[in-house]
C-alpha cells in the first residue's frame, strides 16, 4: 500500500493590496482603484495616468497629473500588488523616449479581490436590514412542500433538494435581515446615523410597519412551529437524500466524505431553523426573543418622538441644562466668578462641621494660615464638647429601633407563591391536551373560575386578533409565551356558552385547543 505525499503548504495570504487604506491619502487610492473597476466592466485593460487623472471625479481630482501618477506608482509597488504597471511602448518615438518613465496600468487579481472585499464590507456596513413577512410566508410553503416529500415512499432527489436549498436560502435571508434591521433600529432609537426631523418625519410609517410585522409573526410562527414538528421524524431521509444529491459533484479526493460533510451541513441548518421558531430546553425561540426586542421598540420609538417633542416646545432637560451651564463657564470672567458659580450649581460647600465665630475670623485674620499649611502643624480651634462627644449641639433622643421586616417578607413570599399557584392552576384547568385528540369544543370548557376565565379571554383575543376574513384556523401565543392556543371554526352555528361566577359568556363556538408550554417537554 502506498501513500502519496501530502501537498506542500500554501503560504500565508499576503494583505499587502489593503495597505493603502492606512495612509494619509487612502481617498485618493480608493477612487483610482474604483476608476480601474469601472474600466474594467468597459471591457478596458490599460489606462495611463492622464486617462486615470480626468476619470476622476472632480471635487477629488489632483490639480496636478503627477499626483495621479506617484498614486498610481505606489499601487503597483511590490509590496501593495493593487496594480500592474507595464512599459508603455505605443507612443515611443524617438530613442529618448525609451530612457523615460512611460507605463500603462491594469487590475492585478489582487488588487481586485481586495476591491471586492472592501465593497462588500461598504455594503454590510451600511446595511439597514428589513423585517420580511414575505419570508414568513416562503418558509411555510417550502415546509408544506417537504411535508409532501416526506410522505412519498422514495422522495425526488432533485425536488427535495431544491425544496431544502429554498428554505434555506429564504430563512437565512430572513435571519440575516432581522439581525440587520434589529441593529439599525436602535441606531435610530439611539438617534445615530439619522436626523432629528426625518426620524419624525417616518416613525409612524416604522411602527406601523413593526406592528405588522409583529402581527404576521404570531400568526405564521405558530404555523411554522407547527410544521416542522410534523416534519421532525421525516426530515432525517430527506437530509440524506438532498446530502446524496450534492455528494455527486464532489471531486474524486473528497468523495469518501462529501456525502457526511454535506448531511452535517444540512442537519445544522435544520435545528437553526427549529430554534428560530421553537423554544426548548428552556431556551427561548429567536421567532419570540425578536417579537419582544420589536415590541419594546415601540414604546422605546414614542419616548424618543416625546423627548424630541419636549425640546423643540423648549422645556429644558439635563444635557440642554448641562450645556447651558458649560457655556457659562466659558463667558465666566475669572476662576472666582467660576468657583462661586460652581457652589450655587452643586452646591459642593466646603466642611462645616467645625463653628467658625467671631473670634476664630479675628484670630484668623490677624495671624493668618496658608493654605498649605498641614493639618497637624496648623492652629488648632477650640471645640465644644458637646460638639466632640455627640457630633451635634442638639442633644439627640433615643434612636429609633430597627424594623424588623422578616414577617412582611415571608408574608410577601406567600402572597407571590399563592398568586403562581393559582396562575399555574388556571393554566391546568384551560390545557386540553387529557382530551382523546387534544382538542374540544368551547361549549365545553364548562365553568370557570374568575382567574381561568380572565386567562382564557386573554389567549382567545390574542387568537381572534389574527383572525382574518376567510380564514377558519389560527394559532396565537400569549404574550408572555407560557400557553398557546389553536381555534377552528365551526361551520354548524352552534352556540357555545361558559359559565363564571360573574355571569355566562356567550358567542359562536369553536374547536379549541390550548397547550401549556411551561409544561411541554424538551
Amino acid at each position: 500500500m502506498t501513500h502519496s505525499p501530502p501537498p506542500p503548504p500554501r503560504p500565508a495570504p499576503a494583505y499587502g493590496p489593503f495597505a493603502h487604506l492606512t495612509t494619509p491619502t487612502a481617498a485618493l487610492y480608493r477612487h483610482i482603484m474604483r476608476v480601474f473597476l469601472q474600466a474594467k466592466e468597459r471591457y478596458a485593460v490599460h489606462l495611463r495616468p492622464e486617462d486615470v487623472h480626468a476619470a476622476l471625479p472632480f471635487d477629488v481630482r489632483p490639480a496636478e497629473a503627477d499626483a495621479v501618477a506617484r498614486a498610481l506608482d505606489s499601487l503597483s509597488q511590490p509590496e501593495w500588488g493593487n496594480l500592474r504597471a507595464d512599459p508603455d511602448t505605443a507612443r515611443v518615438t524617438a530613442v529618448e523616449d525609451f530612457y523615460r518613465k512611460r507605463y500603462v496600468y491594469q487590475l492585478t487579481q489582487a488588487g481586485e479581490a481586495a476591491e471586492e472585499a472592501l465593497a462588500t464590507y461598504d455594503d454590510a456596513l451600511g446595511r439597514r436590514g428589513s423585517l420580511q413577512a414575505v419570508a414568513l410566508h416562503d418558509i411555510v410553503t417550502q415546509l408544506r412542500a417537504l411535508l409532501v416529500l416526506a410522505a412519498e415512499e422514495t422522495p425526488d432527489p432533485a425536488k427535495t433538494h431544491l425544496a431544502l436549498d429554498g428554505l434555506a436560502s429564504r430563512f437565512a435571508a430572513l435571519a440575516d435581515n432581522a439581525r440587520a434591521f434589529m441593529g439599525s433600529l436602535q441606531r435610530t432609537i439611539d438617534l445615530h446615523d439619522v436626523s432629528e426631523e426625518a426620524f419624525l418625519a417616518y416613525k409612524d410609517q416604522l411602527i406601523q410597519y413593526l406592528e405588522r410585522f409583529i402581527q404576521d409573526l404570531i400568526t405564521l410562527g405558530g404555523r411554522i412551529a407547527q410544521l416542522i414538528l410534523e416534519l421532525e421524524d421525516r426530515v432525517d431521509a430527506l437530509l440524506l437524500t438532498a446530502a446524496a444529491r450534492e455528494a455527486a459533484d464532489a471531486s474524486p479526493e473528497a468523495a469518501q466524505d462529501a456525502q457526511r460533510e454535506a448531511y452535517e451541513r444540512w442537519a445544522a441548518r435544520w435545528d437553526g431553523l427549529g430554534a428560530w421558531f421553537l423554544s426548548r430546553n428552556g431556551r427561548e425561540s429567536q421567532a419570540r426573543l425578536l417579537r419582544g426586542r420589536a415590541l419594546g421598540a415601540i414604546p422605546q420609538l414614542l419616548a424618543v418622538v416625546r423627548a424630541l417633542n419636549e425640546r423643540r416646545a423648549g422645556r429644558s432637560d439635563r444635557s440642554a441644562d448641562f450645556r447651558t451651564l458649560a457655556r457659562w463657564f466659558a463667558q465666566a470672567p475669572d476662576d472666582d466668578a467660576r468657583h462661586r458659580l460652581w457652589r450655587a450649581a452643586f452646591g459642593l460647600y466646603p466642611a462645616r462641621h467645625l463653628t467658625v465665630d467671631a473670634d476664630t475670623l479675628t484670630a484668623r485674620t490677624a495671624r493668618p494660615e496658608p493654605a498649605a499649611t498641614p493639618w497637624a502643624e496648623a492652629e488648632p480651634l477650640r471645640i465644644s464638647p458637646q460638639l466632640r462627644r455627640t457630633g451635634s449641639y442638639e442633644r439627640r433622643g433615643k434612636p429609633r429601633r430597627v424594623e424588623d421586616r422578616t414577617q412582611a417578607r415571608r408574608r410577601l413570599a406567600e402572597i407571590a407563591d399563592k398568586q403562581a399557584a393559582e396562575t399555574a392552576a388556571a393554566r391546568a384547568r384551560l390545557t386540553t391536551d387529557g382530551t382523546t385528540d387534544g382538542t374540544t369544543r368551547l361549549s365545553a370548557l364548562g365553568e370557570l373560575d374568575p382567574l381561568a376565565f380572565g386567562l382564557f379571554l386573554q389567549l382567545l383575543g390574542d387568537a381572534l386578533s389574527t383572525w382574518r376574513p376567510g380564514m377558519t384556523h389560527t394559532v396565537a401565543t400569549s404574550n408572555d409565551g407560557s400557553m398557546e392556543i389553536r381555534l377552528t371554526a365551526l361551520g354548524d352555528a352552534t352556540t357555545a356558552e361558559i359559565r363564571t361566577p360573574g355571569g355566562v359568556f356567550r358567542g359562536p363556538d369553536h374547536l379549541v385547543r390550548i397547550v401549556d408550554l411551561t409544561q411541554e417537554a424538551p
